[in-house]
């Protein structure tokens, strides 16, 4: 068996009107200036070539089973296929590729549960144009629970991250509307949610000791009631009950003064409520180099932190920053697995 660190990551293509060729084109281009860890694209390779032509490189693509792809990556593109059946035009969305995309997605987590790839990273999709082909899930995040609750029957809770090398956040609650957040931030969702953090920062991020620092729903964390009674009726017990478990959790915490600098040096994850409340402040800090990591998974998954960018896509101006860090986190994050006792 192969060591977590030898093995390729599994990158799938994303929407392929979107940047997503691009930027992994780019990580490839750059392979030995950005030390970029090997990966096996999952998608179509004629996407592939035909967007590297019209990008004016030359990339050899060589379509291959992930057994091979890390001894063939300092030469060729390596390719598991999954084809497109439509063809695609850069920046030009088509709902008929849909199953192609959702397709590639899956075949890059069983590549990776049957262990011959380290990790998935995943490439941006359109979740509109998902829909109007009926996909059914709020987002990524959420299908690749479903994908991963298959073989048990039930999906585990997936925790969305953002990392980046200034702040880490977590929310609560995700692709929800913002009226509807204070009737989904339950107790439990909010106990559960810490919980796996905390347990994969150790596992993961082999942080011995993880600090949540956990936000208020409301403005000032509610006031003492004031301005909402969430916050000590919901967060605060839910806080209590972590830090009996030997969880260090300290909150609810005002989120309008938890992210300056002094304050994110106490603490190694902030735990917000809603999705913006958690994603300003952690692309504010780091929209190039942030990574979106999915935590409570039974399998290791980054994306880069932005989305398909259908205006940049075919116009080789597209930054893969993103992507690099999302490979070189998923890296990582095996590796620290492997070393601190998981597969």
């Amino acid at each position: 068996m192969k060591s977590e660190t030898s093995l390729p990551v599994a990158l799938s293509m994303g929407d392929p009107a979107g940047i997503g060729p691009d930027i992994s084109i780019a990580a490839w281009l750059n392979r030995k200036a950005w030390q970029t860890p090997a990966f096996l694209f999952v998608g179509d390779p004629q996407v592939i070539q035909a967007r590297a032509a019209l990008l004016g490189h030359d990339v050899v693509i060589r379509e291959t089973d992930a057994a091979d792809a890390s001894g063939l990556f300092s030469d060729v593109f390596p390719v598991c296929p999954v084809r497109c059946d439509e063809s695609v035009a850069p920046g030009v969305a088509d709902p008929r590729n849909a199953g192609a995309i959702t397709g590639a997605i899956e075949t890059a987590v069983d590549l990776t549960l049957s262990g011959r790839t380290s990790a998935v990273v995943t490439n941006p999709i359109a979740k509109s144009v998902l829909y109007d082909a009926g996909f059914r899930f709020p987002g990524h995040t959420e299908f690749l629970a479903s994908i991963a609750g298959r073989s048990s029957g039930t999906a585990p809770l997936p925790v969305m991250m953002l990392a980046g090398p200034k702040l880490r956040a977590v929310p609560v609650t995700i692709h929800i509307p913002l009226k509807d957040v204070p009737s989904q931030m339950s107790a439990d969702l909010i106990h559960e949610t810490c919980t796996i953090t905390a347990r994969e920062l150790r596992t993961r991020f082999g942080i011995e000791k993880p600090r949540l620092a956990v936000a208020g729903l409301n403005p000032h964390a509610g006031e003492g009631g004031a301005l909402g009674l969430e916050d000590d009726a919901i967060i605060r017990p839910v806080i209590e009950k972590l830090r009996a478990e030997g969880i260090d959790a300290v909150g609810p915490m005002p989120a309008d003064t938890m992210f300056h600098d002094r304050a994110r040096a106490t603490y190694d994850v902030a735990i917000c409520m809603y999705h913006d409340q958690a994603l300003i402040p952690a692309k504010a800090l780091g929209f190039d180099d942030s990574v979106n990591v999915t935590l409570g998974l039974p399998f290791i998954r980054t994306s880069p932190d932005h989305g398909t960018a259908f205006s940049l896509a075919g116009k080789g101006i597209a930054r893969a920053d993103s992507l690099l860090a999302a490979l070189h986190m998923a890296r990582e994050l095996a590796g620290n697995f492997a070393a601190l006792g998981g597969r």
